[in-house]
């Protein structure tokens, strides 16, 4: 609800912290509850996006921080993909999608909000679910919390 009453736009991209990467701070911290973290996994994570799209909107991120494939070891970018299977499987349990929206920006000119970190989002979709609100006003309406959202995912993918 805090991100539908804000007086302010939400930022285009997530805010820069301590050293200029989300997911490394994120991953560093050990809260993963405060920093939407939903699985570990030695190569790569799984996480929410603190800005979504759409309800259920998350990334799987490699561990390591490099911020292209040709960076990637074939592990990581596999454990990577393992995990879209995983957030697909969930989101689909969770949230029954009529489809799914996966995409890897790679670059500031590609649209990557964090540009050095690879990550690859995925995005629940529904039919007549994109409306005029982000088109006119540059406004996101979503119908749950992020703390909702993170409790419905954990319990998906637990099952």
């Amino acid at each position: 609800m805090a991100y539908v009453t804000s007086t302010g736009a939400p930022p285009a991209t997530p805010p820069a912290v301590r050293d200029g990467c989300i997911f490394c701070d994120a991953l560093a911290s050990g809260d993963d509850k405060g920093n939407l973290i939903l699985r570990r996994d030695p190569k790569a994570f799984l996480i929410l996006n603190k800005y979504p799209y759409a309800s259920g909107h998350v990334m799987a991120a490699v561990n390591r921080h490099v911020g292209t494939l040709e960076e990637t070891a074939s592990e990581e970018i596999g454990q990577a993909m393992e995990l879209v299977q995983v957030a697909v499987r969930a989101l689909g349990t969770a949230y029954a999608p009529e489809g799914f929206n996966v995409g890897l920006n790679q670059g500031r000119a590609a649209g990557a909000g964090v540009p050095r970190h690879l990550h690859i989002h995925v995005v629940p979709r529904w039919s007549g679910d994109v409306n005029f609100m982000p088109v006119i006003s540059d406004t996101r309406v979503l119908p749950e919390s992020l703390d909702t959202t993170y409790d419905r995912l954990l319990a998906a993918l637990g099952s």
